[in-house]
């Protein structure tokens, strides 16, 4: 038997995505954000609505960044969804963030969280938020690599946003191969 609930925004996994950009004056801001997704083999897309002090800052750079949220930085990843940029200026230093310049985009990368995706925006809809980035480069810190180059997920500990119950998980174990395990149905 199911139980319905009606529109809602509910889908598993939904991950908890930080975008980083500068402003005007070359000062790093940072928002939480958990509607988006790889929406093409170079394309990413997210729903952030006109008002976020980021989208202000994207629109006029053209570029920004996207980290996956970690287990460790937990804390310092909701807080920068708590508050805006617009009324904390200061929220990217008081998550405890620092920043590098990405080698691609004309956005920060945050040195705290290990995997980045650099983009330039390709447009915006402020009338529905819709924000399409094309994926010029992809950094991910080494120490959450295997030997052969490989994330490790055991090492990098993303976590996904649960809208059901409003909580951060943590991916778990491997549970299967990927274009592989299906093969035995065939």
């Amino acid at each position: 038997m199911r139980k319905n609930f009606g529109v809602k925004p509910w889908t598993y996994p939904q991950p908890v995505f930080i975008i980083a950009t500068y402003d005007e004056n070359g000062k790093p801001d940072a928002m939480n954000a958990a509607w988006g997704g790889i929406s093409d083999n170079n394309q990413i897309t997210m729903d952030l609505s006109a008002s976020h002090k980021t989208v202000k800052n994207l629109l006029k750079t053209g570029a920004f960044t996207v980290s996956m949220a970690d287990a460790a930085h937990v804390v310092a990843c909701d807080y920068v969804g708590l508050v805006s940029g617009n009324n904390t200026p200061d929220k990217f230093e008081k998550a405890g963030f620092s920043a590098s310049k990405s080698e691609f985009v004309n956005a920060p990368i945050i040195e705290e969280l290990p995997m980045a995706v650099e983009c330039k925006v390709i447009n915006y809809d402020a009338t529905t938020g819709r924000l399409d980035g094309e994926i010029v480069n992809v950094s991910i810190d080494e120490s959450v690599l295997t030997e052969d180059g490989k994330t490790d997920l055991s090492k990098f500990e993303p976590i996904v946003f649960d809208p059901i119950n409003a909580t951060y998980v943590k991916l778990g174990e491997k549970v299967g191969n990927a274009f592989k395990d299906g093969n035995i149905l065939r």
